[in-house]
């Protein structure tokens, strides 16, 4: 819970802390270094800065470096990732938490650029792709590239411990799925395979975070990253599956409803925000298409919501014994995290 003043003015009026206490606390906390994630304008600007500069050497890659060469490629990564790591460790050490992490980062982003570097310098490079297209396009030959970005992301993070750290892991690993499905196909994806590749694929990171979530949720929040791309290679593998069947459309419904369960359950916004989506878009689809000519679907949807907002006054009413009736039955790993997140 973020601390402000007006919150310990609150605390003054109901003579929990007086006005001196309330004032020394206040300049007490905001020297203290800040380790999570706040939307102020400093951390605005040390994520914009961080993320400008892996774009830079990420998705905004021209081709004016190939000039350089595979060999000038691989070393003006490798001068990089050490003034990275120069400017992580100085970070560090004066406990700016959030720079260090993001100079971390950008360290491990720097891994594909210079094995494909490297490749191209010692001449296995097996194509006249570049750079430019390993964020655009699947092929089987990344995989060298995604093989060493997680190696050296995943020593980077055993090492350093920055929960930002696990976003370029988490990226990888959503490519390597398409690329490993190329691969296996002999190069022939079609779309229909890439949603199920897709679907499977973000289920099956939905699950790595949550181990993650259940072991480290006392350490740092680890898992953030990989529940983002999960959900996002999950849920959109999800909604561009076609069909005629109506009882697959309803169920697809109901899926995004236990999505936002999942997120309110989790404390994690990005399973509430997507499975919303998915709701509003198969009430969109009855209303415009099943039933587009009835007066009484705006009527019946409008019950049907007002009914929800009553589902959760009685909720709030009751969520203390709910909780603790059901959270009764949970494994002591799982409850403890719940409780945590509470």
């Amino acid at each position: 819970m973020e601390v402000t003043k007006k919150k310990l003015k609150k605390a003054v009026d109901k003579n929990i802390i007086s006005l001196q206490q309330a004032d020394a606390l206040y300049e007490f906390l905001i020297v203290q270094p800040e380790s999570v994630p706040r939307f102020t304008f400093t951390h605005v600007l040390y994520y914009l800065g961080g993320l400008i500069a892996i774009g830079a050497m990420t998705l905004f890659m021209n081709l004016g470096w190939e000039s350089f060469g595979g060999a000038g490629i691989f070393f003006i990564s490798l001068l990089y990732a050490g003034i990275g790591l120069k400017l992580s460790n100085s970070f560090s050490s004066k406990h700016l938490i959030i720079p260090a992490g993001i100079c971390a980062t950008f360290v491990v982003c720097l891994t594909p650029l210079a094995i494909y570097g490297l490749q191209q310098y010692i001449g296995v490079w097996p194509d006249e792709t570049v750079y430019k297209d390993y964020h655009r396009y699947i092929k089987w030959h990344w995989l060298y590239m995604e093989l060493g970005t997680l190696a050296v992301g995943t020593f980077v993070a055993w090492k350093y411990k920055y929960p930002f750290l696990i976003m370029p892991i988490a990226v990888t690993l959503w490519y390597m799925t398409m690329d490993v499905t190329a691969m296996i196909s002999g190069g022939d994806v079609t779309w229909e395979l890439r949603k199920l590749v897709s679907l499977y694929s973000g289920l099956l990171m939905i699950v790595l975070g949550f181990l993650i979530d259940i072991r480290l949720y006392k350490k740092a929040d680890y898992a953030f990253w990989i529940y983002i791309f999960g959900v996002i290679a999950f849920w959109g593998g999800l909604s561009f599956q076609s069909s005629d069947s109506e009882l697959s459309k309803f169920i697809y419904f109901c899926i995004n409803l236990l999505m936002i369960g999942v997120g309110v359950l989790l404390v994690r916004r990005v399973f509430v925000v997507f499975g919303a989506l998915g709701c509003c878009g198969y009430l969109g689809y009855l209303a415009s298409d099943v039933f587009k000519d009835s007066l009484l679907f705006p009527i019946a949807l409008t019950a049907i919501g007002f009914t929800i907002i009553y589902l959760g006054v009685l909720w709030q009413k009751h969520e203390k014994a709910i909780t603790q009736k059901s959270r009764s039955f949970l494994p002591l790993s799982i409850k403890e995290l719940l409780d945590a997140k509470s």
